[in-house]
């Protein structure tokens, strides 16, 4: 398929979270993204200047985070963010309210869980080229 046959561009990923607003928040200082819309049980952030898609947040009652270590493949996703340096950038996240979860599968990525508990794995990033 070449660009002009595709059907739809991708215009955002939502996660489900307890508080759409800290979650928005966190992620907008790890990323550097602006908080471009938000309300009762949403928000939304985009990449200034980019073509990215945004990234949203909805609050969902009784939510559940998924689990980590994760051997069911019930996480669903995750974010792979690089970083120049795996400490200083796990650090930061922390100072942010993210954690780190005991089990860590490797040496050159570190696993930390969001505010919402979504992994996402901080990554070197020399290792994207």
């Amino acid at each position: 398929m070449t660009t002009t046959d595709h059907i739809a561009d991708l215009a955002m990923v939502t996660l489900d979270c307890a508080d759409a607003q800290v979650s928005a928040e966190f992620w907008s200082a790890v990323l550097g993204w602006e908080i471009t819309a938000a309300g009762e049980g949403y928000a939304m952030l985009k990449a200034a200047g980019t073509a990215a898609p945004a990234i949203g947040f909805g609050s969902v009652p009784d939510y559940r985070p998924p689990s980590w270590p994760n051997e069911h493949g019930s996480k669903q996703f995750h974010f792979d963010v690089a970083v120049t340096d795996l400490d200083d950038g796990a650090a930061r996240c922390v100072a942010l309210g993210a954690t780190v979860p005991d089990d860590q599968p490797g040496e050159t990525w570190r696993v930390l869980l969001d505010p919402a508990g979504h992994p996402f794995c901080l990554t070197k990033a020399e290792n994207w080229g």
